[in-house]
């Protein structure tokens, strides 16, 4: 599991690295809330790809080693106590916005720059994503339990439409 705690703590190991993240997934919806909802198995962390190797070796420094290697579209970290992080690399435009690669080379996710907010966990400031560029990732699959909790968060939260 991967408690608030442990979320700060790989935060702040990224910031000493001086390198550029932002949490996406179930915990970036709990930081756009304001409050964790839910139990996470893992983070979500987006990361300029440009940056990648100082965050890799931030996090190995830490005892995070790679364990599913997936590039260029993300990649697994995890620590000898079984805490994951999921790294998706990403390449920014002069106007802030950004693409990540997908399995269809011809269709890359795209970021636009308002994607990229803050929110808090435990009471700290954290970088994250949109609540719109959460709804926009959570379409096209069939959502598991989780997915229809995180979905309810943000319809009861930021009033917003979900597709589930």
């Amino acid at each position: 599991m991967m408690t608030a705690d442990g979320v700060l703590s790989v935060l702040s190991l990224l910031r000493k690295a001086r390198t550029d993240i932002w949490i996406g997934g179930g915990w970036g919806i709990d930081a756009l809330i304001g409050e964790q909802t839910r139990d996470h198995r893992d983070l979500d962390l987006m990361h300029r790809q440009d940056q990648e190797t100082a965050v890799v070796a931030a996090l190995a420094d830490a005892g995070f080693v790679e364990t599913l290697d997936r590039r260029p579209v993300r990649f697994v970290v995890t620590a000898p106590d079984g805490r994951e992080i999921d790294l998706h690399p990403l390449v920014f435009a002069e106007d802030g916005s950004a693409l990540q690669a997908s399995p269809e080379p011809s269709r890359p996710f795209v970021y636009p720059a308002s994607a990229f907010v803050t929110g808090r966990i435990g009471g700290t400031t954290v970088p994250c994503l949109s609540a719109e560029q959460q709804v926009h990732f959570h379409q096209g699959y069939e959502p598991a339990d989780r997915d229809r909790h995180d979905m309810a968060q943000l319809r009861r939260v930021f009033g917003i439409t979900t597709h589930f």
